[in-house]
């Protein structure tokens, strides 16, 4: 028997919702505490094939146990994520804003995809979460790894193009 991350969250909402289970304290945060769960990209997305960790994966031999894969498919089940980070009673979902899918190529931004982080944010708040994105956890584009990465003189230019970019879209 396999049980998925959804199945663990589903199980605990359904202990939650048990008498004793609802006994308990209510947990009292100061106002305005951010209570909340967080994803990043290449780890809960799946596909992000032109990330420089993809390749790293994919290649033979190479030192990585497992590929990422499909990893949880978050990229299409996004809608379920917030609904149970809502459902369990958190307030805020922090993503990363995944870099490789939104300039696969060096100056050219994926409209696409910057839509696709835009409907998570407005999936976040209509579910009375708040958004907290994050611009890079970890993984790169592949062109800007082969460059060199963040050795590379021109890698503050670079970000700060995406940094820049991205959000006046979304």
């Amino acid at each position: 028997m396999v049980i998925t991350r959804r199945d663990l969250v589903a199980g605990a909402l359904a202990v939650a919702a048990t008498p004793a289970a609802s006994a308990a304290p209510a947990l009292n945060f100061p106002k305005g505490f951010v209570w909340g769960a967080a994803g990043a990209g290449h780890q809960i997305e799946g596909n992000n094939v032109n990330a420089d960790l993809w390749l790293l994966e994919n290649i033979r031999p190479t030192i990585y146990g497992e590929r990422s894969g499909d990893a949880l498919n978050s990229f299409e089940l996004w809608p379920q994520d917030l609904d149970l980070a809502r459902d369990i009673g958190l307030n805020s979902y922090r993503f990363s804003l995944e870099w490789a899918r939104i300039e696969p190529e060096p100056g050219r931004f994926s409209i696409a995809m910057l839509d696709h982080y835009k409907r998570m944010i407005e999936g976040c708040r209509q579910r009375g979460l708040t958004p907290v994105v994050t611009f890079n956890h970890f993984t790169t584009p592949r062109w800007f790894a082969q460059d060199g990465g963040w050795t590379n003189p021109s890698s503050p230019d670079l970000f700060a193009r995406f940094c820049a970019t991205a959000p006046r879209v979304i």
